[in-house]
């Protein structure tokens, strides 16, 4: 068996592979990362990665949920240092949109359905795609509790949103809008 010239000696491989392969998906797309490179970089044999992983999809599913989570705590942290529903809606498509320009790989990875197709989300996805559905709905309910929103169907109003905020996500990734642009575009969805 052929190993790296570094030996690796850590309580938590599966972790360091997940960072190995996420540093990775900093500079290349999904489809270009290879568990030999993730075993490379994160300094084990070509073969440890499949003791984790059975195969690349099942890495790339893993990092996913990564991704998911990462996500959601940027929304939710966003989301918190925020005064008033429309700030907070506000903070938390800028939040999102913020996500997707800094790590526009494992965004991608996120919405993949490849590895988390619509509807049939893994058993490690699918709480943090509630808590994430929840986490709108819960700052809609509230928004349209404020005057200029009363009387808004709010389950709408979030899809409505949802739509507007990715699409300037994939926009800003793509370099068809600036990042900058978010904010006051938000602000003038959402005064």
């Amino acid at each position: 068996m052929s190993r790296s010239g570094a030996s690796y000696h850590h309580g938590n491989l599966q972790s360091a592979l997940e960072d190995a392969a996420l540093s990775l998906l900093q500079t290349q797309p999904a489809a270009k990362i290879s568990l030999r490179e993730v075993a490379r970089r994160a300094g084990v044999s070509h073969n440890a990665p499949y003791h984790h992983f059975g195969d690349r999809a099942a890495l790339l599913g893993a990092l996913g949920v990564r991704a998911m989570a990462d996500l959601l705590a940027a929304q939710e942290g966003a989301v918190s240092a925020a005064t008033g529903p429309p700030a907070r809606v506000r903070a938390l498509g800028a939040a999102y949109v913020a996500y997707a320009a800094d790590h526009p790989q494992a965004f991608s990875l996120v919405f993949d359905p490849e590895y988390c197709a619509a509807g049939e989300p893994s058993v490690e996805m699918a709480p943090l795609i509630a808590r994430n559905e929840e986490l709108l709905a819960g700052e809609v309910e509230a928004l349209v509790q404020e005057p200029g929103f009363v009387g808004r169907d709010p389950q709408a109003l979030a899809a409505a949103l949802w739509a507007t905020v990715h699409g300037m996500a994939e926009l800003v990734m793509l370099g068809h809008l600036p990042r900058e642009a978010a904010e006051p575009a938000l602000a003038a969805l959402l005064p």
